[in-house]
């Protein structure tokens, strides 16, 4: 079972596009195949630069993949129940159990509620999904009835994260315009996330870190 056959698959796909259809509704920002194949990329390239076994590697971008798809079910427990929807999906498709196993820990231990980085395939799920804010991720078109989340989002002008392995930091870099949002805004609906990300980061070895126009913040 590869990567490619995952992306390929129409129940996938189906899946992926209906729960953000639901999300659209509920107005939240946009969880479609721009994001999910973002997360997929970042968990993937994140566990190669560490010297993991391709193979997790691949795990890692499958569960990023696939990561959103119980959002078409409700957002409450979204992760739990991607993560069922998930191992049916694999198990139907024939993928051997203990990568299952692996793939739908990632899945249901994402959601910062509920998350914790219960191996190195959910460590790198969990950074490449929290770090993925950005301004194209806002629907919202009027900017007048922005709420706190199209704010932050907005806000963020650029967005990158750099791997040192020599000092073994994984940094988020952010590039704010302050004038639609203040960075207090952004550590308001972000904290949560950004200390889950740490632990993370000290799944894989890695210090997580962030800075802001410039100044380490975290």
């Amino acid at each position: 079972m590869t990567a490619q056959e995952i992306k390929k698959s129409a129940e996938v796909n189906i899946y992926i596009a209906k729960a953000d259809e639901a999300l659209a509704a509920l107005g939240y920002t946009e969880h479609s195949f721009a994001h999910v194949t973002k997360v997929a990329e970042a968990a993937r390239d994140l566990l190669l630069a560490l010297g993991y076994p391709p193979r997790t590697a691949e795990l890692a971008y499958i569960a990023g993949y696939m990561h959103d798809i119980g959002n078409v079910i409700n957002r409450v427990d979204h992760a739990q129940s991607g993560a069922v929807m998930a191992f049916r999906i694999l198990d139907h498709m024939g993928m051997e159990a203990g990568e299952i196993a692996t793939v739908v820990s990632a899945v249901g231990n994402h959601d910062e509620g509920t998350a914790f980085p219960v191996n190195e395939v959910a460590a790198a799920l969990i950074l490449g999904d929290k770090t993925d804010v950005r301004r194209s991720r806002v629907r919202n078109e009027d900017f007048a009835t922005f709420d706190i989340h199209d704010r932050v989002n907005y806000a963020v002008e650029e967005a990158h994260t750099e791997l040192d392995i020599a000092q073994k930091t994984l940094t988020l870099s952010l590039t704010i315009d302050t004038a639609i949002s203040p960075v207090m805004d952004y550590f308001e609906i972000f904290l949560e996330r950004m200390l889950l990300c740490r632990k993370a980061g000290e799944k894989l070895g890695l210090r997580f870190c962030v800075t802001v126009n410039g100044q380490k913040v975290l």
